[in-house]
C-alpha cells in the first residue's frame, strides 16, 4: 500500500499531472520539460524527483541530457487496484480488458 500512497500523492499536484501529460507522446529532456512551465528548474526537478519516486517516471542519460519517460503501466495499476477495492464491478472490466489486449 505504501507504493499506492506515494502515486497518489505524486498526482495530487496539478504541475506534477501536467508534467505527466507532457511526457505521454514520448521521452523529453528535463529542459524541455521545464521550459514548458512558469515555474523555476529546480522546481521543476523537484517534482521529477518526486514522480520518479513513485515510479511515474523513469529516466536515463543521454550525453549530458537526463531523459524522461512516462511509465502508465505503473499508474493504470495502481488507479485499476484502488478502483477495485471501491467499486468491484472494476475487477471484470480489467479482467475483460486484460483479455482484449493478449488476443
Amino acid at each position: 500500500m505504501k507504493a499506492a500512497s506515494r502515486i497518489f500523492r505524486a498526482l495530487a499536484d496539478p504541475t506534477r499531472r501536467q508534467i505527466l501529460q507532457e511526457l505521454k507522446t514520448g521521452e523529453l529532456a528535463a529542459g524541455e520539460i521545464a521550459s514548458r512551465f512558469p515555474i523555476s528548474g529546480p522546481s521543476i526537478s523537484r517534482h521529477l524527483a518526486i514522480l520518479k519516486s513513485a515510479d511515474l517516471v523513469s529516466e536515463r542519460r543521454e550525453g549530458n541530457r537526463i531523459l524522461y519517460r512516462l511509465e502508465p503501466e505503473e499508474i493504470a495499476g495502481a488507479v485499476g487496484d484502488f478502483l477495485s477495492t471501491v467499486c468491484p464491478t472494476q475487477i471484470l472490466h480489467r479482467r475483460r480488458a486484460k483479455k482484449e489486449r493478449a488476443s
